[in-house]
């Protein structure tokens, strides 16, 4: 089998301050990696300059010490295939060993660019600009601590919580969900570990094998294989200034026999679009006419910057065909990993199934915590604050954008949510710009993730890089937007 996925050593650097030479130290970690089987054979080797920024030493260092391992026949060279694990002395003794399995699950591996970036987000002195999570400063750190603190002085929950998850935490979300205009009892909702895993579920428990689910063109989704993973095809739909258009979904839905529509109404990822009530109404409409179920992403409903969205379309739900996904990690916490899914009791009791043979339940001391959070206001009076400082940073991005990318590109202003979803005059070759931007500290989101056509977008997000590091960073992409188009 051929190993071609870039190596992660996010995790280790040699130690300058160690009499071995860092060329040594890498030499030898690297040894130790190969011979110990963890780098198999034909494994290929990140280039030369991506492994000396990622180890924070000087190209000629990293010459140095895969010269070392070449001449001790653990590496080679391969014209136009870069460095891989050598295969005649790699992994000596590993016939048969979990390597040969790697690439073997009927899970689809991420994208390549999708498991750079999620390696790379842990790298401290990259300023991230596509980022899809709050920076840390805007997490509710100080009022997450005090309720931690007043639940750790009573009784903790260390037992398993029922297939449906916390109850208490069930009704404080049927409150909140009430706000918003969905009414949903709490055996109506199913609580996750995270909004992600209600894609699992839904492909695993509820989608025959081969069918198919419609849904924006770009979308998030095209970037994750939860659906895809499960024998699920995708099949994308234009979208205009209010949303998903509804005139071609009659045709795409009977064409394709498709299973569901797949939408992101509020803020939607990565375009930052808003779904106007008019449009809204329609699809509910057309859908219904259709017979086609609806999954609707809420992730970001919460996070209005200018004005409130309209209702969820799970509040215009008469016949209990939407499920609608929510979570905290877009807003409160990521690390508490909690979401829910609310819908039609028999559909949440066929999840809550799937899920407990996958997991057997969310963490119940992440259920306390989130109940609590709720049910005391924090979320509300949070929300109020995230909105005023993710407002002055939308402002400010769009600010840098109309001072150095004039003329460069073309965006609009987004009404809520995380994303500046920026067009470029000119197409570039996003993988080449990924790498250009990378070299220079930047970490970029680019529109082929989302849309693998895509040649021209930039999915921008003011919700993690500072406001000093925005303007660093805007500036800078910029400069490379104007080098690699041949304008400058």
């Amino acid at each position: 089998m051929r190993h071609s996925a870039g190596m992660a050593m996010v995790d280790w650097r040699p130690d300058p301050l160690s009499p071995l030479p860092l060329y040594a130290q890498i030499a030898g970690h690297f040894r130790a990696k190969i011979t110990g089987g963890d780098w198999p054979a034909g494994m290929k080797l990140p280039p030369q300059r991506e492994l000396a920024r990622q180890l924070g030493v000087n190209r000629s260092t990293i010459v140095a010490a895969l010269g070392q391992l070449t001449e001790l026949g653990l590496i080679e060279g391969r014209h136009g295939g870069g460095t891989r694990v050598a295969a005649a002395k790699a992994n000596r003794g590993t016939a048969g060993s979990w390597n040969d399995y790697v690439e073997e699950g009927i899970h689809y591996p991420n994208l390549p660019a999708v498991q750079a970036i999620n390696r790379l987000e842990f790298q401290p002195e990259l300023v991230r600009l596509g980022t899809g999570e709050p920076a840390p400063e805007l997490l509710p750190g100080e009022q997450m601590r005090d309720i931690l603190a007043e639940l750790a002085r009573g009784e903790l929950p260390l037992a398993y919580e029922e297939p449906l998850g916390s109850l208490r935490l069930r009704r404080a979300l049927s409150a909140e969900l009430g706000r918003s205009g969905i009414q949903a009892d709490p055996s109506s909702i199913l609580i996750l570990s995270g909004a992600l895993q209600g894609f699992q579920l839904i492909s695993l428990g509820l989608l025959p094998k081969g069918s198919t689910v419609l849904l924006e063109k770009p979308s998030y989704m095209y970037s994750i294989h939860s659906f895809q993973s499960a024998g699920v095809k995708l099949c994308g739909l234009p979208m205009d200034g209010q949303g998903l258009m509804a005139e071609g979904l009659e045709n795409a839905a009977v064409r394709t026999k498709a299973a569901l529509l797949y939408t992101i109404p509020a803020f939607h990822n990565p375009t930052g679009i808003l779904m106007d009530a008019e449009r809204r109404r329609e699809l509910m409409e057309k859908t219904a006419a259709l017979g086609l179920p609806i999954l609707e992403d809420g992730a970001y409903q919460d996070l209005w910057l200018d004005a409130p969205p309209p209702p969820p379309l799970k509040a215009m739900d008469q016949s209990g065909s939407v499920l609608h996904l929510g979570t905290l990690s877009k807003s409160a916490s990521p690390g508490l990993r909690i979401g829910w899914v609310a819908g039609p009791e028999q559909v949440i009791r066929r999840l809550a199934d799937i899920k407990m043979q996958t997991d057997y339940g969310a963490s119940s001391l992440s259920q306390l915590a989130a109940a609590k959070w709720l049910e005391d206001g924090c979320h509300e009076r949070h929300c109020s604050a995230l909105r005023l400082a993710l407002r002055r940073r939308r402002d400010l991005m769009l600010e840098l954008l109309e001072r150095h990318c004039e003329g460069l590109a073309v965006w609009s202003k987004p009404a809520g949510g995380f994303y500046v979803w920026l067009r470029l005059n000119r197409p570039v070759p996003l993988p080449r710009l990924f790498r250009a931007a990378l070299a220079e500290g930047l970490l970029l989101n680019t529109g082929d993730l989302y849309d693998r056509s895509d040649a021209r977008h930039l999915r921008l997000s003011y919700a993690y890089a500072s406001p000093s590091e925005l303007e660093r960073g805007i500036a800078k992409l910029a400069e490379l937007i104007r080098r690699m188009g041949g304008l400058s």
